[in-house]
């Protein structure tokens, strides 16, 4: 997602649609070779012509976009927009950076704990003013809705079993 708005920087607004959807060939390629030839093609075509820079960002940041392409369709999608992963991870290292020095690693883990059911409690909360829901007392929270999430762990299950073991 960065990177196609980072492509986007240099794009008009009325041609912003179309190198999007010129530059979804690039990260829905189902490897590094189609996303390349992709690329290649864009940069020929008359809007990889007139927006040579976003070709430029592509290019750049080719070496970190290609493990992406070794996910498994389903995870790509879910993994494909990264902003609310990014906004845990802040407010978990806001947590700790506040706290300074832990005791020992269950002292961590607790604190990690506690502050993602905080962060969970908050964003049910929104979700639910904005849906003008009232949310349930019962210790469970509502979850925010990801397409695909299902398919996407099963995927991810197999590719990366040693990972997943202790945790399914």
């Amino acid at each position: 997602m960065h990177l196609i708005r980072a492509a986007n920087r240099w794009v008009s607004y009325q041609d912003r649609k179309s190198v999007s959807r010129a530059l979804r060939e690039v990260y829905t390629a189902p490897n590094e070779d189609t996303a390349r030839a992709s690329l290649d093609a864009f940069e020929a075509s008359e809007l990889g012509q007139k927006y040579p820079q976003s070709v430029k960002v592509w290019r750049d940041a080719w070496e970190r976009f290609i493990p992406f392409l070794q996910f498994p369709p389903a995870a790509r999608r879910v993994l494909y927009t990264t902003n609310s992963i990014e906004s845990l991870n802040a407010e978990l290292r806001k947590a700790t950076r506040n706290r300074g020095q832990f005791p020992n690693d269950t002292a961590a883990l607790k604190t990690l704990w506690l502050m993602i059911c905080n962060i969970e409690d908050k964003r049910a909360a929104q979700r639910a003013k904005k849906a003008k829901r009232a949310i349930e007392c019962n210790g469970y929270v509502e979850g925010a809705k990801a397409t695909g999430w299902k398919q996407a762990i099963n995927q991810l299950a197999v590719a990366y079993p040693d990972r997943f073991a202790d945790y399914l």
